[in-house]
């Protein structure tokens, strides 16, 4: 078991961090090709990759918002005056720049392609910018930012509170919290809140709007794994019995994948057999809370080292982030336009996606000072 000390910069957790993000551009680039509703489609457009994306849905999010608890936790213990307002801004500048500089050129392409607007971005960007409400969007919007307008929400709610935070956190890191968490209880106990939600206020909100304003049930959700992970970073009970967990936890995680996997695939005959609809609402989040236990375990024993890499995506991999996916839409609609077989448009818009955002981030945003904020890159970088 690797011994960690609380206080010194977790490797792993930032490798988690980037590895959570890479997987949510690789995601977004998937539902460019599944038949779920999304900004625009390839004319390759199916069920094909839809399982995948499936298993991977109930913990992508749930993993980042964890890791941003943990992240703060660590970023307050150090902090100086003035950081809820120095916060603040790195998260709301971007939020910011994205919906207004980066996000358009996504709604303007859902529109066109659905019929709704005439050819002509600097018409459609006007009407963007003043709010028209003249279609099957809302104007402006903020997309896939939306978890960075939620990241500002709940760290605006929680740093005044981080005093009594703490001291919860604190009483925690203590012998009776290691034993209840002993014997592998750590894969299930923390998950058994989640099941508790997905029947209750899963089904009183039953809707992710991404919205803010009418998201009940996810705020639920994203606010709970963020609060663990502001409770649970230095936690190092936590992290001993998460450390036991590192041969259990992945085959636990991989047998209920096996068994949701069969549950989804049998949806037409499961839908109408209650007991089996049950099971399957019950163990997505318990799957959701074991995959996470196993990152963090697989981690902690591998990833907990220094490397040069990783101090460079730290910085880089939130610019991704905000660039990605309207990388995707412009070049998804670019490919689009050559009839290519889904074999080489595919790889082509993985190239595409990360390598417009490692050219856009390298030589540009690095290299123009006042444009680092607006992508949430500290200046010194």
């Amino acid at each position: 078991m690797t011994n960690l000390n609380m206080d010194t910069r977790r490797y792993d957790l930032d490798w988690l961090r980037v590895i959570a993000f890479g997987l949510l551009i690789f995601y977004h680039i998937g539902m460019y090709y599944v038949s779920w509703g999304w900004h625009v489609k390839s004319i390759h457009a199916g069920p094909f990759a839809e399982p995948l994306m499936m298993l991977l849905n109930p913990w992508r999010l749930p993993l980042l918002f964890f890791i941003s608890g943990v992240a703060l936790k660590f970023a307050v213990d150090k902090a100086q005056d003035g950081f809820i307002r120095k916060r603040f801004f790195r998260l709301f500048i971007p939020l910011m720049a994205g919906v207004f500089l980066i996000v358009p050129p996504q709604a303007y392409f859902e529109l066109l392609s659905k019929g709704e607007i005439a050819a002509g971005y600097l018409d459609f960007y006007g009407k963007y910018v003043t709010a028209d409400q003249s279609y099957s969007i809302i104007l402006p919007t903020w997309n896939h930012l939306w978890y960075v307008a939620y990241m500002l929400v709940y760290t605006m709610l929680v740093l005044p509170l981080m005093p009594l935070i703490g001291r919860w956190a604190v009483a925690m890191d203590a012998l009776w919290f290691e034993r209840l968490m002993s014997g592998g209880r750590v894969l299930v106990l923390p998950g058994l809140l989640f099941v508790l939600y997905r029947f209750t206020t899963d089904r009183w909100f039953p809707n992710e709007t991404h919205a803010l304003v009418d998201d009940w049930g996810a705020h639920v959700r994203y606010i709970s794994y963020f609060l663990l992970g502001i409770l649970l970073a230095k936690n190092a009970a936590f992290w001993r019995a998460v450390a036991l967990t590192r041969r259990a936890g992945p085959l636990l995680a991989l047998g209920l994948a096996v068994v949701l996997s069969a549950l989804w695939a049998n949806w037409v005959w499961i839908s109408d057999q209650p007991a089996f609809v049950t099971v399957a609402q019950a163990l997505r989040p318990l799957y959701a809370w074991v995959v996470i236990a196993a990152l963090l375990a697989l981690g902690q024993q591998h990833l907990n080292r220094k490397n040069p890499l990783l101090a460079y995506l730290t910085t880089a991999i939130f610019a991704f982030y905000i660039l990605h996916q309207t990388i995707i839409v412009l070049a998804g609609v670019t490919l689009s336009g050559f009839n290519l077989p889904v074999a080489v448009e595919f790889p082509a818009l993985v190239i595409i996606t990360f390598g417009g955002c490692y050219v856009f981030y390298e030589f540009v945003i690095r290299r123009v000072g006042f444009l680092q904020p607006l992508f949430g890159v500290p200046r010194k970088s």
